[in-house]
C-alpha cells in the first residue's frame, strides 16, 4: 500500500516507542492541583500550554491556546465568564476539556457534552471522570497502536490489523480516527431523543 510513501522503518519504530513512553507518562491535572487563586489571561495562556504539551514539535503551533481563542469561547458560552478579569480553577477546567475534545469533536457539538453554564460542583464531577476516562483511553490508544504496529516492533503478531509497511499504519490511524469521530458526533446527536424520534434502526437492504 502506497509504496510511493517514502518511509525509515527504523525512524518509525523509534518513534513509535517514544510516543509510547511521552503519552504512558502524559495526563491532565486533577481538579485539586488545578491553581483556584484567579489568574489573569497571560497567565492562563502559560499554564494552558504547559498542560496541553503532549503535541510533537512537528505539530504544535506556537502555542496550543491563544487569548483570542479563550475570548472566543466566553462569547460564545462555551466558557464561564471571568470574574473581573481573573480565572480560576472551573475556568481552567473547562478550558482542559475544550482544547482535548476540540481535536475530535466539532465545537459547535460540545454544549451538548459540556454545557458552558454548568454548577462548579457539576464541573469538579464531570472534570474528574473526564481525567479518569483519559487516562483509560490514553492506555487503550497505546495497546491497540503496539497490536497494529506489532510486526514492526518485531513483537508477535495476533492481530488482522497488524501492518508491516509505515504507510498502512498511517492509513489505519486516519481511518480509525475519522470513524471514532464520526461514533462520537452519531451518538451526541441521540441526546434527548428517543426509540420514537431518534431515526431509523433498520439495516440497510
Amino acid at each position: 500500500m502506497c509504496k510511493f510513501m517514502a518511509y525509515d522503518s527504523n525512524l518509525i519504530v523509534g518513534k513509535l516507542r517514544r510516543w509510547e513512553h511521552v503519552l504512558g507518562r502524559y495526563r491532565l491535572p486533577d481538579w485539586e492541583e488545578i491553581p483556584d487563586f484567579g489568574l489573569y489571561m497571560e497567565q492562563v495562556v502559560q499554564l494552558l500550554t504547559q498542560y496541553l504539551g503532549l503535541l510533537p514539535p512537528e505539530l504544535r503551533q506556537p502555542q496550543p491556546i491563544t487569548a483570542a481563542v479563550i475570548n472566543n469561547y466566553v462569547r460564545t458560552k462555551l466558557l464561564p465568564e471571568p470574574k473581573k478579569k481573573r480565572y480560576y480553577r472551573i475556568h481552567i477546567a473547562y478550558l482542559l476539556m475544550i482544547c482535548t475534545l476540540k481535536q475530535s469533536l466539532r465545537l459547535s457539538m460540545l454544549p451538548s457534552l459540556l454545557p458552558g453554564d454548568l454548577p462548579e460542583e457539576d464541573v469538579r464531577r464531570f472534570y474528574a471522570a473526564f481525567v479518569r476516562r483519559h487516562r483509560l483511553c490514553a492506555q487503550y490508544f497505546i495497546d491497540q497502536v503496539k497490536l497494529t504496529a506489532a510486526a514492526m516492533l518485531d513483537e508477535e503478531v495476533c492481530s488482522e490489523l497488524a501492518v508491516t509497511d509505515p504507510s498502512e499504519l498511517v492509513v489505519s490511524a486516519a481511518v480509525l480516527s475519522g470513524l471514532t469521530r464520526l461514533l462520537a458526533e452519531k451518538l451526541l446527536l441521540l441526546e434527548g431523543k428517543t426509540l420514537a424520534d431518534g431515526g431509523s434502526l433498520e439495516l440497510e437492504p
